[in-house]
């Protein structure tokens, strides 16, 4: 029989307040049991709410409970079942630190979890002597606990996609609450018709509160939205605006790089070579970011290319239009300026813009961007890093919405 100092010391080092230990083993191999008790002799009847004590028969069970000392620590409890004076049925009497039909405890499953979003399973699952499918079983059950529900007050939505298999072409959309910073969901794929049934599940209550949505230069998206949320303001994002530019520049880069090449001339080939040839950073990276090398990069491709000098110019000065801090009306008449100076220069670019300048517009009211969304994407790649892949979405989807739940 434990002593009441030893007794007293597991109740210090467990901490659960409704439960006493009144004795202890330490089996070799398998960890130490404390065998514990509810303080409280009377437990409340889940239909009547009247308490009672009066004990119909013990069922007693084993719950995992927290490490000690790399140590398995398992809880011995005795969970009553009670006998109701007033309705006269029997029923199981609960308790706040282990759910009903579970075998570990609540905040082991959480301290799983966490682990889990900041490592991989296998790891986790060796460090608190689960088995991975006892692990996998967990994030299951505190994914089905989180409970996804309409994003009700939801204002500014941003709209995305990530391939969740790398290498493959499984891409998955992800929604964002700009406001909160959180995906709002993660959709298994990213068509019109998966993002449509999203959509018409949230109801009329969430839709016709949306303000903004931003998306991407897709068409599939702007015209989801322009039907489904017709109340909604469809922001472009500026950042894959400026990526057209970019990526406009960057392929007449290559095409005079392959020119280079072709010179006959070898003295003249090898100067322009040395010139053109790691040069897609400098004119490509935001100017008042260069370091000192990469400036006196981007001086000589400008001095010996002027048609990447022209390009680079009008990449930097779309950049500083969108930066400004304007009106919606002052940032048209700017954009307006810009297409009939870039015209001959960024052809591709232009037309692109053009054909959703309506949808760009928008941007210079409320500065309303793709950023955040980039961001959690960026998030969402680690999770696929850290679970070294994953071969079912489902998965994904529960790591995924629990590690922005648990890091909330």
């Amino acid at each position: 029989m434990a002593s009441f100092p030893e007794l007293n010391i597991f109740n210090q080092i467990i901490k659960l307040a409704e439960l006493k230990v009144k004795d202890y083993q330490f089996i070799e191999g398998f960890g130490l049991v404390l065998m514990v008790e509810n303080i409280e002799k009377k437990a409340g009847c889940p239909r009547c709410g009247k308490k009672s004590d009066r004990l119909h028969q013990n069922h007693e069970y084993l719950v995992r409970d927290l490490p000690q000392s790399e140590h398995q620590v398992y809880l011995k409890v005795n969970r009553r079942q009670l006998k109701c004076d007033r309705c006269k049925k029997p029923y199981s009497e609960e308790f706040d630190f282990v759910e009903k039909t579970r075998t570990y405890t609540k905040r082991l499953a959480e301290k799983v979890v966490r682990e889990v979003i900041e490592s991989d399973l296998k790891n986790v699952a060796q460090r608190n002597g689960l088995s991975e499918k006892e692990v996998e079983t967990i994030l299951k059950e505190k994914f089905a606990d989180l409970k996804i529900e309409k994003p009700l007050g939801l204002k500014k939505l941003g709209i995305d996609e990530i391939a969740w298999v790398k290498g493959h072409k499984n891409y998955c959309a992800v929604l964002v609450d700009l406001e909160t910073r959180k995906p709002v969901d993660i959709l298994e794929k990213r068509t019109q018709e998966c993002i449509s049934k999203c959509f018409e599940a949230w109801g009329r209550e969430v839709l016709d509160g949306i303000e903004e949505v931003s998306i991407d230069l897709w068409s599939g998206y702007k015209n989801l939205v322009k039907e489904l949320i017709p109340n909604a303001e469809v922001v472009a994002d500026r950042f894959h605006v400026m990526k057209l530019v970019n990526d406009e520049l960057d392929a007449e880069r290559k095409a005079l790089k392959r020119k280079v090449k072709k010179v006959k001339k070898k003295e003249k080939r090898e100067r322009l070579a040395l010139v053109i040839t790691n040069s897609k950073y400098p004119l490509l990276k935001n100017e008042k970011d260069l370091n000192n090398e990469q400036k006196e990069k981007l001086k000589q491709v400008q001095k010996v290319f002027p048609e990447l000098a022209d390009m680079h110019q009008l990449k930097e000065e779309l950049r500083k239009t969108f930066e400004n801090r304007d009106s919606e009306v002052i940032g048209l008449l700017n954009l307006a300026d810009w297409l009939r100076g870039a015209a001959s220069k960024l052809p591709k670019s232009c037309a692109t813009i053009i054909r959703w300048f309506g949808e760009i517009i928008p941007y210079f009211k409320n500065r309303t961007t793709q950023g955040i969304v980039e961001g959690i994407n960026n998030k969402l790649k680690l999770i696929k890093r850290k679970g070294f892949g994953f071969k079912n979405f489902h998965n994904f989807r529960s790591r995924s919405l629990l590690s922005f739940h648990f890091n909330s």
